[in-house]
């Protein structure tokens, strides 16, 4: 059975590890961030699921908590800004393909291999959605394993895939909504017509057997 991992990310946690993967790669000149390029990067509403508003006391407490994880924690100083970077690479010494996955994962959540494919356009080319699913079959084949795939929901064509360095993920019920007062009304005048119908129709048949039998003389 796999071991757990020693640690689980808080929501904030696993945001700004994302965020700071993320920007090494992009945006390797503003690299390593400053808090308040952080808490940007952190909150961005595009490419982020979902968006977050988290301040910079909330901020200071995720990236305790990843030093003391020995994910992230502040670069080396060269000015008098204080910057922050991730050790995700000395801590679990993941390829460029996986790192991406990963990261992806961390900032928006549980994905099929489809969206995961375009979403990490800019941090690693996958030529093939095979190399996606390559990719996710290393992370499952860590120890403990890094993702997992989550049971398919009904109606859907893909399995979505989650990271696991929050816990377990449980895979969200699929709700059914109940018809609306209106489409529930329409429903019923179908149905009434539709019996009414047959019910016309069962008046001609008997009406044409009663002049079949008369013809013929039964």
């Amino acid at each position: 059975m796999p071991s757990e991992h020693p640690f689980v990310l808080s929501g904030a946690q696993a945001r700004v590890l994302g965020a700071l993967i993320e920007k090494e790669i992009t945006t390797p000149d503003y690299y390593p961030l400053s808090l308040n390029a952080l808490v940007h990067a952190c909150n961005q509403r595009s490419n982020r699921e979902p968006v977050m508003d988290l301040d910079e006391d909330e901020m200071r407490k995720a990236l305790h908590g990843l030093e003391d994880h020995r994910l992230a924690g502040p670069a080396r100083a060269d000015g008098r800004v204080a910057k922050y970077e991730h050790w995700l690479g000395e801590a679990l010494n993941l390829s460029r393909a996986e790192t991406a996955l990963l990261c992806v994962l961390l900032l928006r959540g549980s994905q099929t291999p489809g969206e995961l494919r375009g979403r990490t356009e800019r941090l690693h080319r996958f030529e093939e959605i095979t190399d996606v699913a390559a990719g996710l079959q290393k992370l499952m084949e860590r120890e403990p394993p890094l993702a997992a795939v989550l049971p398919r929901q009904p109606g859907t064509k893909e399995s979505r895939y989650a990271h696991l360095l929050s816990g377990p993920v449980v895979a969200p019920a699929v709700a059914v909504a109940a018809p609306s007062p209106a489409v529930a009304s329409d429903q019923d005048d179908r149905l009434a017509q539709l019996e009414a119908t047959v019910a016309d129709l069962r008046r001609q048949i008997a009406a044409l057997q009663g002049k079949v039998d008369s013809l013929f003389g039964n």
